[in-house]
């Protein structure tokens, strides 16, 4: 995808471009990337799917990981290129738009935090499908999607939020090991506000 496209189709990818000396995630790994870290084994390969700026990514590699960043934006992009060689460590990443997947698995993990409930329902199916070929038998997948029960539109993103039980039943034949719904707070456009999220952590049989 170009630059200027995705600038145009995505909020954030304007806000990466428009902030190019400032990381407005942080640099610091999520939550979730800190849990799931604990769970793998040494060397093992990880998709990060819709990576932003990096962050997730370079933790993981920074653990000894061979990671795979994909991500829309350019501009996202050269942000975590920058923190990959700030920190030392050397990470592939790949421009492309979810549902769209142009790399070959297996992996270990596959790990999304904000990125999949901007796919639309009716192509998720498939991408879930997709995501469970690439994944070795005991590989794990963990997300944090938006749901529901709080909407705030923010940046005029459009967003297909997740229904009550989309995400469970996507792994109906997994092993979960964790998830839960709560609230994030945020204020990334000026306002605080917050958004409603579940998080999910599962494992191949």
């Amino acid at each position: 995808m170009s630059e200027t496209l995705a600038e145009r189709w995505s909020p954030w990818g304007r806000e990466y471009a428009r902030t190019p000396d400032r990381f407005i995630w942080g640099t610091g790994p999520s939550s979730l990337a800190r849990d799931v870290a604990t769970r793998l084994a040494p060397r093992a390969r990880v998709l990060d799917l819709g990576c932003g700026e990096g962050r997730d990514s370079v933790f993981l590699a920074e653990r000894g990981h061979a990671v795979v960043g994909l991500e829309l934006s350019v501009a996202g992009l050269r942000k975590a290129a920058r923190l990959a060689a700030g920190r030392g460590v050397r990470v592939p990443w790949v421009c492309a738009a979810l549902p769209a997947l142009p790399l070959r698995g297996p992996f270990d993990l596959v790990f999304s935090c904000g990125s999949i409930h901007y796919v639309s329902q009716a192509d998720r199916p498939g991408l879930f499908e997709e995501l469970r070929a690439l994944t070795r038998r005991g590989g794990y997948h963990a997300h944090v999607v938006f749901t529901g029960r709080r909407i705030y539109r923010e940046k005029d993103e459009v967003v297909h939020y997740f229904a009550p039980h989309e995400l469970r039943e996507a792994y109906r034949d997994w092993i979960v090991l964790r998830r839960e719904e709560g609230l994030i707070r945020c204020a990334q456009d000026g306002v605080p506000h917050e958004h409603s999220v579940e998080t999910l952590l599962a494992r191949r049989r």
